[in-house]
């Protein structure tokens, strides 16, 4: 490999470290969601931002770049562009993780909210055109 393709390999190798990065938020993602860590949640999207922008910066100039058409054919290029894609992956398999455990929480969420509603007693117990629970506000009653 000469020295004129260093530049893609550096390119390369920054766009692998925020991915490195981006897998690693998600995990921590994750354990905050189990816990429900709502700061630590907020502080996490702020970085997670931050690196999906700089990825996004990175493949721009990576696709920018004009010694990129030569060096597509090339066998180290395509082993390390295989390697971002395996991250790419691993990436968008932990971020569907966390979207079902969101999901699953605000179910259990929903259930207890339901059962605290029919504990305060069935007579104001209705439900809203989204089919959830919901309590009727009697109002102060008739006074005559």
């Amino acid at each position: 490999m000469s020295t004129p393709h260093s530049s893609i390999l550096t390119l390369l190798n920054e766009q692998e470290q925020h991915l490195d990065v981006l897998l690693l938020l998600l995990q921590k993602e994750l354990d905050a969601i189990r816990t429900r860590d709502v700061e630590a949640l907020k502080t996490n999207t702020d970085e997670k931002i931050q690196i999906l922008d700089l990825v996004q910066t990175t493949d721009e100039q990576l696709t920018s770049s004009p010694e990129l058409a030569e060096v597509k054919q090339q066998d180290w290029f395509k082993e390390h562009l295989q390697r971002l894609e395996d991250k790419l992956a691993q990436c968008k398999f932990q971020n569907q993780v966390n979207s079902q455990s969101v999901e699953q929480s605000q179910l259990v969420i929903e259930r207890f909210k339901t059962e605290l509603l029919q504990s305060r007693g069935r007579a104001g117990l209705t439900y809203t055109n989204k089919g959830k629970a919901a309590q009727v506000d009697k109002g102060p009653g008739i006074k005559a």
